[in-house]
């Protein structure tokens, strides 16, 4: 049973890629009811039609092009669309985890993106996750975590995670890779990856799911007052 609550909820977690945010965020969101809106798929979504279209990811005007032929959909039990296509495991794969960063820093398309992410947190409550939640997307989110973890533990999770999807890689090349979007996501010039002055620290490095999870959900009580409860 849930604490019943009087208006809509936000709660914005930001952090780099790899660190655990979506799981978090999606297991948080079941045991509170809220609604859970991966943004970093719906930019993945985007960077996999300007693959399929053939257009350079670093060719910003040509990608922002794109924009008026793209629709992304967020699904029920993480099903993610684009042009009614399923991209679900298809935006998973190496080649779009090494260009999505592009994708993510273009201004217009991150526009477009954000206006969709908006307007689905005005109505219900939602945990959102992604890079620029907390200080762009939703600055006035009711709770803010920033989400961290060592470069080498977050390259053995993508790592172990890619594997039970039939992914094949390298750890090697899954932590560049991750040190490359690092520096790509926070050097951006338009809304880059950074800790809001007002969100809490979280480094799960050495803390496991269920664990980040039971500190998420205290965060989010001490900020809302809004906590599972028998």
């Amino acid at each position: 049973m849930i604490e019943k609550i009087k208006k809509p909820i936000s709660v914005a977690i930001d952090g780099p890629a790899a660190a655990g945010k979506s799981t978090i965020a999606k297991k948080a969101a079941k045991i509170l009811n809220f609604t859970y809106i991966d943004t970093g798929a719906m930019y993945r979504a985007f960077t996999y039609y300007v693959l399929k279209r053939g257009v350079n990811p670093q060719d910003e005007n040509a990608c922002n092009a794109l924009i008026p032929e793209v629709d992304v959909e967020l699904l029920p039990d993480g099903i993610v669309k684009v042009n009614n296509e399923d991209v679900t495991r298809a935006i998973r794969e190496i080649e779009i985890s090494q260009n999505v960063s592009y994708i993510a820093s273009y201004k217009n398309i991150r526009l477009a993106l954000v206006e969709q992410q908006r307007n689905m947190a005005k109505h219900r409550s939602v945990i959102m996750d992604g890079r620029d939640i907390g200080t762009y997307v939703l600055p006035d989110a009711d709770v803010k975590i920033y989400q961290v973890a060592s470069v080498h533990t977050r390259a053995i999770r993508r790592y172990e995670e890619n594997l039970e999807k039939g992914i094949v890689c390298t750890l090697d090349e899954i932590e560049k890779d991750l040190i490359r979007r690092d520096y790509i996501d926070s050097h951006r010039d338009f809304a880059p990856l950074v800790q809001a002055p007002d969100a809490v620290l979280l480094d799960t490095s050495k803390m496991s799911i269920e664990e980040v999870v039971i500190r998420v959900l205290q965060i989010i009580k001490e900020k809302t007052g809004v906590f599972p409860h028998e």
